[in-house]
């Protein structure tokens, strides 16, 4: 089966749960498959209880109920990469852009061995990340990053949990210390990083997300 057929067909496999679980599907999703990992951009899609929740100012819990009904997908998702397309996945992160309801979901292939991407910039690309890390929780013990495709770079950072967070999250406060620290980031990333025109790009979204259990985390930029 070529690259076009799998990425279709994980698209509209995708497509399906989204819609099981949510009760509305996404209008699109772009699905990319590297030899590092599977990427899933997920256009316009929000339900109405989710739009009134956001326009009542409750992010969190529009955050909470997708973080619940993520957790029962994503094993399916898991599932079907390794049964059906014979790709077997680690970690799986995702991310919501609330401005225009769009969402990455970004699963890291089990591989033996790290294959560098060596793309212009790389270098540039870590040290600002590590800066932003270092000021938001600490500079991470090791960082990575991809390209998949012309318009999305992948990050990866293991190790930049400090104690308090492990603490908050040993107490049940993951989902508010995973809000906090997305606004943070974000917010650091878009303002006092310059990596989008250092690359020569137009930036369009950037992702985040935590895997606590592994002190691992993914960064997802797109650009137009």
């Amino acid at each position: 089966m070529s690259t076009t057929e799998l990425t279709s067909q994980l698209s509209s496999y995708t497509g399906r749960l989204l819609r099981e679980r949510f009760g509305k599907g996404p209008e699109s999703i772009h699905a990319s498959i590297g030899k590092q990992c599977i990427a899933l951009h997920i256009r316009n899609f929000i339900g109405p209880v989710e739009r009134f929740l956001l326009n009542k100012e409750e992010e969190q819990a529009f955050r909470y109920t997708r973080e619940l009904l993520m957790k029962s997908l994503l094993p399916e998702l898991s599932a079907y990469l390794k049964d059906m397309m014979a790709i077997e996945v680690g970690e799986l992160f995702y991310d919501w852009g609330i401005h225009n309801a769009s969402g990455m979901i970004v699963a890291l292939i089990k591989q033996d061995g790290a294959e560098i991407d060596d793309y212009a910039g790389r270098d540039e690309v870590h040290a600002q990340i590590n800066e932003v890390s270092r000021k938001v929780q600490k500079e991470p013990v090791y960082t990575d990053s991809w390209w998949l495709g012309p318009r999305t770079l992948i990050i990866k950072r293991e190790g930049i949990l400090i104690p308090l967070e492990k603490e908050l999250i040993g107490l049940g406060y993951e989902n508010t210390l995973k809000t906090t620290k997305r606004k943070m980031e974000k917010r650091y990333l878009e303002d006092t990083t310059t990596i989008a025109p250092m690359l020569g790009k137009e930036l369009a979204d950037i992702y985040v997300d935590w895997d606590f259990d592994k002190d691992t985390s993914v960064i997802a930029y797109t650009f137009l």
